[in-house]
């Protein structure tokens, strides 16, 4: 697995663990792990001698070999595991030409690249599994701090109603945790071991095809799937489709609060630091600098996927082409997704909230965003109709008067035929209309403790 992000962009849009996972030394040990545990299951089956799994599995050290000049022959080749076979068998026979004659027995090039992916995979899921665990946490941890921190529920971008910021960050711990558990499931049931030889019918091991392929599939710890799956993708196509989910996940909270940090609304902000999210020309700017690459990522992640859906279409037994797409385009999906959430994690554990700030841009619309409380209070003695056309006609004078609504309000005869001052001002107390927000904070909470 080579990957498309760069040495100098890579670290703003990916964890430095996804990295290390996706990094081609890793990724070629991983094919050269599926080696040794092939010879290892062979022998123990009795296909090979245990001298030639010993000698094979000792060669499989990825220092042993050169990448460039695997790189350069798999152009030839078709695959980087031609090469790489070739390769390790030259090296084996420097220990034991008799060893090197069972290197690869009864395996195609594409069980190896495909096993390693799943190794990579499996090792992409923990990674990203490690950092949704703190980001899930640290949202926790500040919507049970702010389950009652009044602030502007915003729909199409305008104010619309008064709602907890708890609510709002206790749905960000839960999108994070149900990608969690997308994970966990991609994880135990859907990574498996691909070895099917040439054709997917194990042909060149007869009767020992598929206890090798147990063996072989417990030696790697990947489940066994009933049938090898060289041309059916569904499996990478899910794992796919979960990776551009938990990103999309990211760039949703990474856009809120870039909108959050806007000056003239100011409520939540980054953690600060020295030279962060700073301007080249503008020494006052503070700039959302995770949320910029949490979004960038989350603007790539679908995209990618597209390529890996795209790529299902294979031809016959073996395809040449869709096959060869996914090799750069999974990698790179890895990696954005882990840059996306490696952000909110940031932000997760450091967010700074005004909620003072948040208290006055309440107040920012004199009294309108408080129009639907009033609504709803009136609908109970004249009608929801009567009601909705008295408040709208008051709102419009309130604006167009430069008074708060409450003010209007308070000198309409037709309102205080049925609500006094008092029952007025209680009705513009934001929190006093949270409806069922905290039962909702209990319910989300709570959900984060299905693991």
């Amino acid at each position: 697995m080579s990957t498309s992000l760069s040495p100098l962009l890579a670290p703003m849009l990916s964890s430095t663990a996804m990295r290390a996972v996706c990094d081609d030394a890793a990724c070629l040990q991983n094919m050269l792990d599926f080696e040794a545990a092939l010879a290892r299951a062979e022998a123990n089956i009795g296909v090979i001698p245990e001298r030639a799994a010993d000698a094979i599995a000792g060669a499989c050290k990825v220092e042993s070999f050169d990448l460039t000049a695997l790189a350069e022959a798999a152009t030839r080749s078709g695959n980087l595991a031609i090469p790489l076979v070739k390769a390790l068998t030259a090296n084996v026979a420097k220990a034991d030409a008799e060893a090197a004659r069972y290197v690869h027995w009864g395996a195609t090039s594409q069980d190896v690249i495909d096993t390693a992916t799943m190794l990579t995979l499996r090792a992409a899921i923990d990674a990203l599994l490690g950092d949704i665990d703190r980001a899930v946490a640290g949202f926790a941890t500040l919507a049970r701090r702010h389950r009652t921190t009044a602030m502007v529920a915003r729909t199409w971008l305008q104010h619309a109603l008064p709602m907890p910021f708890g609510l709002k960050l206790a749905e960000y711990a839960a999108a994070l945790h149900r990608s969690r558990k997308r994970l966990q499931r991609l994880r135990s049931e859907t990574l498996a071991l691909q070895f099917g030889g040439a054709a997917g019918t194990l042909a060149a091991l007869g009767d020992n095809g598929l206890p090798v392929a147990e063996k072989l599939a417990g030696l790697l710890k990947l489940p066994l799937p009933d049938a090898p799956w060289h041309t059916h993708r569904d499996r990478i196509a899910e794992a796919a489709s979960v990776f551009a989910i938990l990103a999309g996940t990211c760039g949703k909270i990474a856009r809120d609060v870039s909108l959050m940090m806007q000056t003239d609304v100011a409520e939540a902000f980054e953690p600060s630091g020295e030279g962060r999210g700073g301007s080249s020309t503008m020494p006052h700017k503070r700039n959302p600098v995770a949320a910029a690459s949490a979004l960038a990522a989350a603007t790539m992640a679908p995209n990618l996927a597209a390529t890996i859906f795209a790529a299902q279409v294979q031809d016959h037994e073996r395809s040449a082409g869709p096959w060869h797409a996914e090799w750069p385009t999974l990698p790179t999906l890895l990696l954005v997704t882990s840059g996306a959430l490696a952000a909110i994690v940031d932000i997760a554990e450091g967010l700074e909230i005004d909620a003072a700030r948040m208290r006055v841009n309440l107040e920012a619309t004199g009294g309108l965003i408080m129009a639907e409380a009033v609504t709803m209070r009136l609908a109970e003695t004249i009608g929801k109709s009567d009601a909705h056309h008295l408040i709208e006609a008051a709102s419009k004078k309130a604006v167009a008067e430069k008074k708060h609504l409450r003010d209007v309000l308070t000198a309409d005869s037709n309102v205080a035929a049925h609500l006094n001052a008092g029952q007025l001002a209680k009705l513009f107390e934001p929190m006093a209309y949270q409806g069922a927000s905290q039962a909702l904070i209990d319910r989300l909470l709570a959900s984060l403790d299905d693991k």
